[in-house]
C-alpha cells in the first residue's frame, strides 16, 4: 500500500495541511519547469504517453486506497498533476504558459464548470478520481492555445 500512497499523493505531496490540489498542480509545474531550465522540449508522444501511463497507475493505486481512504479524498493529488500535463500538450513549455496553465486549471478544478462537476459526481473510483480533472485539463488546454494564438502570437 505504500507504493500505491505515493503515487496518488504524488511523493507526498498530497500530504500537505492545506490545499493539497494545488501542491499537486504545483508538483506538475516544477516537473515542467526542469524541462524549461533545461531547454529539453517535452516531445508531444513522450507526454501523451507519460499523461496516459500515469492516468492509469492513478486509477489503479486510487482503487486499491478506496477501502482505507474512500472515494475522492483530497489527498489523492495524482489527478492535479496528470491535469497540468493536460493543459500544456502541443503548447511551448514557456514559464508564461506554465503559470497560465496552473491557474486556468486550479479555476477549472475548483469551480467545475463544464460538464467537469457531473463527471465528478457521476463517476466514482479511480476513473471518477482522474476524469474530471483531465476535462479540466482539456478545457485549460483549449485556453491556452486560443491564448496563444489570439494575445501571445
Amino acid at each position: 500500500m505504500l507504493l500505491h500512497k505515493a503515487i496518488v499523493t504524488v511523493l507526498g505531496l498530497g500530504m500537505a495541511p492545506f490545499a493539497p490540489g494545488t501542491f499537486g498542480a504545483l508538483g506538475a509545474v516544477l516537473f515542467l519547469y526542469l524541462f524549461n531550465f533545461t531547454n529539453t522540449p517535452l516531445p508531444l508522444g513522450i507526454l501523451l504517453v507519460l499523461i496516459g501511463v500515469l492516468t492509469l497507475i492513478g486509477v489503479w493505486s486510487t482503487d486499491k486506497l478506496y477501502s482505507e481512504w474512500g472515494d475522492d479524498p483530497s489527498r489523492v493529488v495524482i489527478d492535479e498533476f496528470i491535469g497540468i500535463l493536460v493543459s500544456v500538450v502541443m503548447l511551448p513549455l514557456t514559464s508564461l504558459n506554465i503559470w497560465l496553465a496552473f491557474v486556468l486549471f486550479r479555476f477549472f478544478d475548483i469551480l467545475k464548470p463544464l460538464g467537469i462537476r457531473y463527471v465528478d459526481k457521476n463517476l466514482k473510483g479511480g476513473w471518477g478520481v482522474m476524469l474530471d480533472d483531465v476535462l479540466a485539463g482539456v478545457y485549460t488546454c483549449i485556453c491556452l492555445h486560443l491564448i496563444n494564438h489570439f494575445i501571445l502570437s
